[in-house]
């Protein structure tokens, strides 16, 4: 059996939501239902930021990681932590995955914040994913809130988290990654 870990924050954790319908969920129901022999385990945690991440990444690699999804990095364009120190974050926790797991394969989820964000904070922000993605060697989802992002429908009352349907929307497109790496 292969291990996936899914990093993240509360979009990882399925924030208001059972566990069950936090999208590393859904692709932990996705895979069986493929014949895939992959455990999901979920490292998300709410309120997490990319440096809290290099702090408890140690804890999560006592099992074998074949793939790493990493999807932190919104509370720090939230809090409004500089790109530079995002990126030096999220590079060290993949240097610590690869330090254990060599062969790992890795999913960089980009996250962006509102262009309202006055400078060029949202643009930096934004690139650093891609950035990272390329230097890193890794694959990428673009913006893993795309379509989700300001729909009601799709968000609890709080407009900031997915609902159980948004959460499918991400399982989507993690899905479409995820499926060219097994």
């Amino acid at each position: 059996m292969k291990h996936i870990l899914f990093f993240g924050d509360s979009l990882t954790a399925g924030y208001g939501l059972p566990a069950a319908q936090a999208y590393p969920s859904l692709l932990q129901a996705q895979l069986q239902r493929e014949g895939y022999d992959y455990e999901v385990m979920n490292a998300g945690l709410s309120g997490d930021t990319s440096s809290g991440g290099v702090h408890r990444i140690d804890r999560w690699l006592r099992e074998p990681v074949d793939i790493l999804v990493l999807a932190l990095g919104a509370n720090d364009g939230l809090r409004g932590i500089p790109a530079r120190e995002t990126t030096r974050n999220l590079h060290e926790i993949i240097r610590k995955v690869r330090l254990k797991n060599p062969e790992v394969k890795i999913i960089i989820s980009g996250m962006e914040i509102p262009d309202i964000v006055p400078g060029r904070y949202a643009a930096e922000f934004r690139k650093l994913f891609r950035e990272l993605a390329l230097k890193e060697n890794a694959s990428f989802i673009p913006f893993l809130l795309e379509g989700v992002v300001g729909n009601r429908h799709l968000n609890l009352p709080d407009g900031l988290h997915p609902n159980a349907e948004g959460q499918k929307v991400l399982a989507q497109h993690t899905w479409k990654v995820l499926k060219e790496l097994l």
